[in-house]
């Protein structure tokens, strides 16, 4: 397989033992590149994954892998089993001369993590027991880190969920119309423009003291937490790039973008795509269930608002990349942004239709 970087001269550069066997592309993700790496340790093939960081999109690396150090150092400290610390939490590979990260010659920062074995992801939600098994994960994942010391962890990406930010960054993509796109789009981008008075709700809240700044992931897609392959249990969150100060909404809004609706996120049969009820009970009962235990009364009251929340601010994301050219998030065809927003924007409107039902299963909890 010729790869698109030479993964054997990069993993060289890490503390990993063996004799390297083989390398190929791995995940689904829109903005690393990741291979998994096979090596010879003692007869047995053992894996690692090598990423390199987007700089585009993360422009402080070792801001960066400083914050992945300090959060999964911080979880680490509160696992006992050794089965547990190896597979319920990213182990970072130091390279050879002890740092977080190797930066070659182009520029590029590389990381190595330990691949946790006999665990995968999915890109589309199966079953309702899996929404639990996530959900419970993630809340997991956030209750851990509630006592992360001081000082606080650096904004990866400024503003990220800021959804007030990015609808003013997809009005300036609206007036730029730098890929004379805007034209074509115009039902989405009316769609958008009704809906402008969703962005500041969460943030007012915050502002008044309402709901507090958290420790959160930023970024729970449904493929961003691992499941045993044997069991179903999830067993550790991936993806730590996000990992910052923000709300805790935001990744319960992000669960039910991406585990409610059995459509992929860039399904152009937009008749598949539907909030579908039990998978949102599932997800609240297993949220509820590790972060119920520090939520405040705010923070639950807001979590149907959440999901429709996020899952518009996704859209207008996608919509304004589109309008861009396509800068930020990779593509694999043409239109493939507005698939993407048409998409989150259809999930929008079947959480509204059932946004009623959705704040009387929280009010139960």
């Amino acid at each position: 397989m010729n790869l698109r970087h030479d993964v054997k001269t990069l993993a060289a550069h890490f503390q990993i033992f063996g004799e390297y066997l083989r390398a190929e592309p791995y995940g689904s993700g829109h903005i690393n590149d990741t291979y998994r790496a096979a090596f010879d340790q003692g007869g047995v093939a053992m894996h690692y994954l090598l990423q390199r960081i987007n700089q585009y999109v993360f422009k402080k690396p070792p801001e960066l892998m400083e914050n992945v150090r300090r959060v999964t150092e911080h979880i680490r400290g509160k696992l006992i089993a050794p089965g547990e610390v190896t597979r319920r939490v990213l182990t970072i590979v130091p390279t050879r001369d002890g740092r977080l990260f190797h930066l070659d010659a182009q520029g590029n920062y590389w990381r190595t993590y330990v691949f946790i074995e006999k665990a995968r992801t999915y890109d589309a939600i199966e079953s309702a027991a899996q929404a639990f098994q996530a959900a419970k994960e993630f809340g997991q994942f956030q209750k851990q880190l509630v006592d992360l010391p001081p000082p606080r962890l650096f904004d990866t990406i400024p503003d990220f969920h800021n959804t007030p930010k990015r609808f003013a960054a997809f009005e300036q993509a609206i007036a730029a119309d730098a890929a004379n796109r805007a034209a074509a789009c115009k039902a989405e981008i009316e769609f958008a423009l009704r809906r402008k008075p969703l962005a500041s709700v969460l943030l007012d809240l915050n502002a008044k003291g309402e709901i507090p700044e958290r420790t959160t992931h930023n970024d729970t897609k449904f493929n961003n937490v691992m499941l045993d392959e044997a069991t179903g249990e999830a067993l550790c969150v991936i993806d730590l790039d996000t990992v910052m100060p923000g709300l805790a909404l935001y990744d319960f809004g992000d669960m039910v973008r991406t585990a409610t609706s059995p459509a992929l996120e860039d399904e152009r049969d937009l008749s598949k795509v539907e909030m579908l009820m039990p998978m949102y009970e599932a997800l609240l009962r297993g949220y509820l269930s590790t972060a119920g235990e520090f939520l405040n009364r705010a923070e639950k009251e807001h979590l149907a608002f959440a999901g429709k929340l996020i899952t518009f601010e996704q859209g207008v994301r996608f919509l304004a990349d589109h309008l861009a050219g396509d800068a930020y998030y990779k593509i694999h065809r043409e239109g493939h942004n507005l698939d993407r927003c048409r998409t989150q924007f259809e999930l929008v409107e079947s959480i509204e239709r059932q946004e009623a039902e959705m704040n009387r299963l929280a009010e139960k909890r």
